[in-house]
């Protein structure tokens, strides 16, 4: 049993080409009871001297080396995008040690390992194409030109970072044929505007917990991460573990029980406010 007393620590993993900026600014708009702990992958910010990594391998060591879980503290996942698959794959990796799990595992503008991505399955390909997508969804900056400071010191990360995913995707799809889905609670998070995973893709996560699963939407793009809509979301639903030493079971408080609605068992959908 996790002592209820202690905060609930919120590990957070970044989308494809970025560090933890995306989570500055979180500890407060969590709220209460909830410690923000971003975790930062190799090769950016603080640790850009170290070697990006882009197979499964290597990455559940990285991870197993920085996220140590106290076997008596509740502690929540949440991966964005290529971060939604990071978090996952920590929370098979933990299960196959013995370690203790999280509490919850939140995913977000993710498509599940068994649905096609728009990105990291062309993650050899960076064509003009390409390109555009990124540039469509706000992944490339304004006036960004071939050969400036962005396409050197930027796009190799995200390339890495697209190649990472796609391992992730293949072992994940390996993983859950050999020992099943994950057996924790599983919060999956879609932005209703989001064109790479809109709820309707987002919906396929359904079948990637052994345990309850439900579905949230917020008002946003693929980069709702930088709204302040997810980290209350998550906010709340850390601190409802907190309450009950556990993750709550589909229809628990994850948005105000006056904006849900009834849920069904294997979960649902609704709009979270601001």
């Amino acid at each position: 049993m996790a002592d209820t007393s202690a905060p609930v620590r919120l590990y957070c993993f970044a989308h494809a080409g970025a560090g933890v900026s995306a989570f500055n600014g979180w500890a407060r708009r969590v709220g209460p009871h909830v410690e923000v702990t971003p975790v930062l992958l190799p090769g950016r910010d603080s640790r850009r001297r170290e070697p990006r990594l882009t197979d499964h391998t290597a990455l559940v060591t990285d991870l197993l080396e920085r996220v140590r879980p106290e076997p008596d503290r509740a502690f929540v996942l949440y991966g964005h995008s290529l971060g939604a698959m990071v978090a996952h794959t920590l929370t098979q990796a933990l299960h196959e040690r013995g370690l203790p799990l999280p509490a919850l595992l939140a995913v977000g503008a993710c498509p599940p390992p068994d649905r096609a991505s728009q990105l990291s399955d062309h993650h050899d390909t960076f064509d003009t194409g390409l390109m555009d997508k990124l540039r469509a969804m706000g992944a490339v900056p304004e006036g960004v030109t071939p050969g400036d400071y962005w396409h050197r010191a930027m796009l190799p990360v995200l390339q890495d970072d697209l190649r990472l995913a796609h391992a992730l995707r293949v072992a994940a799809r390996r993983t859950a044929a050999d020992n099943g889905r994950v057996p924790v609670p599983l919060l999956a998070v879609s932005g209703n505007r989001d064109p790479l995973a809109p709820p309707s893709v987002m919906d396929g996560w359904l079948g990637w917990s052994a345990g309850p699963v439900v579905t949230r939407t917020v008002d946003g793009e693929h980069f709702f991460v930088r709204e302040a809509a997810l980290p209350r979301l998550l906010g709340r639903a850390c601190r409802a573990v907190r309450r009950l030493g556990s993750a709550p079971a589909a229809g628990g408080p994850f948005v105000p029980a006056a904006r849900q609605g009834g849920l069904p068992e294997s979960g649902g959908r609704a709009l979270a406010t601001r």
